[in-house]
């Protein structure tokens, strides 16, 4: 199983056992449909019905009926198995460890990913620190299977000025 966190369920709604998830993950839409899989405390539950409400994803689980049943899963992380789905691009996962350039310089290996409110930073170590976003007018490639991401680099990006 390759586990990749999707978000935290906050609370519990109503007494029938649904459940608020916070989640930002960029791909939820293709997770949270009746019938797919996610996981919380390492147990496997299938999803009964979904809906949005405000900020949350509201979930029902398998045979959970009422709100004594999900009251324990409540500030747990939640989280799919990777190989249950095929995503239309990469998750944020898919970059660690990727060798980054600006044109044939190279500038070091994504380390981690800084989620701002705007849009994801690249935490770059190399020679120096960076943080690039995750934006076109920044990241101009991004090859998973050569393991390499071209950016624009331009002077500010440097953790250590």
């Amino acid at each position: 199983m390759d586990l990749i966190y999707i978000g935290k369920l906050v609370n519990t709604h109503g007494i029938k056992g649904e459940v608020k998830i916070i989640s930002d993950f960029k791909f939820k839409n293709d997770v949270f449909n009746i019938n797919n899989q996610i996981y919380i405390n390492n147990q496997k539950y299938i999803i009964k019905s979904y809906r949005r409400h405000k900020i949350y994803d509201m979930v029902t689980l398998n045979d959970f009926k009422s709100i004594d049943d999900v009251i324990n899963l409540k500030g747990m992380d939640v989280y799919i198995d990777k190989n249950d789905y095929k995503f239309n691009g990469y998750l944020n996962e898919d970059l660690m460890g990727l060798d980054v350039y600006d044109n044939d310089e190279y500038k070091g290996k994504v380390i981690g990913i800084e989620k701002s409110n705007i849009y994801d930073l690249l935490v770059i170590d190399g020679k120096r620190r960076h943080l690039v976003p995750n934006i076109p007018e920044f990241v101009k490639n991004i090859d998973i299977d050569k393991k390499i991401i071209n950016i624009k680099y331009i002077r500010g990006l440097d953790l250590e000025d």
